[in-house]
């Protein structure tokens, strides 16, 4: 097996295709490819890294004979709030069966009836919120770690693809109005390498690390989206932060998401007092759709004066919640809660970024030869409200269309350009790294209290404000100083912050995950809100 590359001997180098990111987007796209082809995937860490690794639940699919991708269609559609695509959904939901013979092709174990109750297709089908049928595959509680070492082993093994670890994307670089290639510092060697290329895909994940609560990994801080921004693609939708309801409260626990897979399963959402309190909000109970389950905390956290509300799941058989859940039980236990017999405390986090890059079927974007895919796009699957487990097949969907495009178009349509190497001759090392972690925490704290779950006009004019005076100091320091990895992701994260604050301003409703008290009701019409570059 070839080992995973740390470093070039080169700081330029030609490939024909630079991925940018090592979730289940970026490696399906990598292993869709063409072998004759010389790929670069890049990743902040090192592999299994990003969300798709710490995905629980599981992946949506109409694999149950009982189940049809109508139903399936239908439930996006509604959890959407009207926003969705709908040939979006279809082609997304149409090939979920296809990408599922794919996973299970290349290794992937997902979880399967006892051989005495096996019908259909024999796998053990979970239910969440949002669905009317049980049609989520999981293998236990830890599927994106099955899918992700499964596809990262593929990855690995494939001589084609060179996995360079440790590399932070800077920007495209953009001529005549097509990508040319891609400046990425090494954060190894701390120098920024040339990648010459006219296909960069980004796959780099969400936004999420924009809140000061989140269950995302470190690395989430909305490169794919800030890069493909300023290198002048449209951006839309980004006022959609999906908030999972339910992430562990302990303050030696850092945001440790708790699969939605336990309501599926019959868990109850309590209060202090131990009373359940979801039928207050919806018919679906514990079954909503996240963004009203996780409105229905926050309000009853505020009324409580509350800091955490509980999930149990401890009146179902000890053995079944343990054959279910296992991850879950041992982290859990980890800090002294055991599920079996008592119930979770939780607290709502940043999840999910519904809006992105504006991308077609294939992932391309408003530049030539670049792509976005995962949840670093918008593609209209989501709308204003992601349907759970829908994320990691629209990942495999688009990684294949992506590739099938690329493998079509993009490869044919121009010589490679010579592009220059990064120029740091005017910069100096920095002595004031302390503005990086100031502006890290007051950008956070700011998206939390005025752009999270609720949100009022006042909120997020103070959130502009302090928003513009924040992307001021942090663009003349990045002029100024040498790149590093967390000034890479502050700018980042600045640029992400505003693009959300722009696209809440800019909505005059309530709908899905944006929610305003200054407009409580939806439009009649739901539109996109879609920002332009000027």
């Amino acid at each position: 097996m070839r080992d995973v590359i740390n470093e070039m001997a080169t700081t330029h180098s030609e490939y024909d295709v630079v991925i940018v990111g090592t979730g289940a987007a970026g490696m399906a796209l990598a292993l869709h490819l063409p072998t004759h082809l010389r790929i670069a995937l890049l990743t902040k860490s090192t592999l299994n890294q990003g969300s798709t690794y710490w995905a629980q639940g599981g992946m949506a699919a109409v694999v149950d004979a009982n189940d049809t991708v109508e139903s399936h269609v239908q439930d996006t559609l509604i959890a959407g709030a009207g926003l969705c695509n709908r040939d979006a959904v279809e082609f997304t939901v149409s090939r979920s069966s296809r990408v599922v013979d794919w996973l299970v092709e290349l290794g992937v174990t997902f979880d399967r009836l006892e051989e005495h109750e096996q019908q259909g297709t024999g796998f053990h089908l979970t239910r969440e919120g949002g669905h009317s049928h049980r049609r989520i595959l999981h293998a236990a509680d830890a599927t994106g770690k099955a899918i992700s070492k499964t596809l990262s082993k593929h990855v690995v093994a494939a001589s084609h693809i060179d996995v360079l670890t440790e590399r932070v994307a800077v920007d495209v670089i953009v001529h005549d109005g097509r990508c040319r290639g891609l400046y990425a510092l090494n954060t190894r060697t701390g120098s920024v390498d040339t990648f010459q290329t006219n296909v960069v895909a980004l796959a780099t994940g969400g936004a999420s690390k924009a809140y000061l609560y989140t269950s995302n990994p470190d690395g989430n801080s909305g490169d794919g989206i800030a890069i493909a921004w300023r290198a002048g693609c449209r951006v839309a939708n980004m006022e959609f932060n999906q908030f999972h309801p339910t992430c562990l409260y302990h303050p030696k626990a850092k945001s440790y998401l708790i699969t939605e897979a336990i309501r599926g399963e019959g868990g109850h959402l309590l209060l202090p007092d131990r009373q359940r309190f979801m039928h207050k909000f919806d018919e679906r109970e514990e079954l909503a759709p996240r963004d009203i389950v996780a409105r229905a905390i926050d309000h009853e956290m505020k009324r409580l004066g509350a800091d955490h509300l509980l999930l149990d799941i401890s009146h179902k058989p000890a053995a079944e919640v343990l054959t279910h859940f296992p991850n879950t039980a041992k982290k859990c236990l980890e800090y002294g809660i055991d599920i079996t017999k008592e119930p979770i405390p939780i607290v709502p986090a940043a999840h999910y970024t519904c809006g992105g890059v504006v991308v077609d079927q294939h992932g391309c974007t408003d530049i030539v030869g670049l792509y976005a895919i995962g949840e670093t796009s918008h593609t209209g699957l989501h709308g204003a409200n992601r349907m759970a487990s829908n994320s990691l097949l629209e990942c495999l969907v688009y990684g294949e269309s992506a590739a099938n495009h690329i493998k079509d178009t993009a490869l044919t349509s121009g010589a490679k350009v010579s592009v220059a190497d990064w120029d740091e001759s005017q910069v100096t090392d920095s002595d004031e790294d302390v503005v990086i972690s100031h502006n890290w925490d007051e950008l956070r704290r700011f998206m939390w209290d005025y752009v999270g779950i609720v949100r009022t006009d006042k909120r997020l004019e103070r959130a502009q404000h302090r928003c513009d005076l924040l992307r001021s100091e942090i663009n003349e320091y990045y002029a100024n100083y040498r790149v590093s990895n967390d000034l890479l992701e502050l700018r980042n994260l600045s640029v992400v912050a505003d693009l959300m604050i722009r696209c809440a301003r800019q909505r005059k409703e309530s709908r899905g995950l944006h929610f305003t008290l200054d407009y409580p009701d939806p439009e009649d019409q739901a539109t996109d809100t879609v920002l332009v570059p000027s």
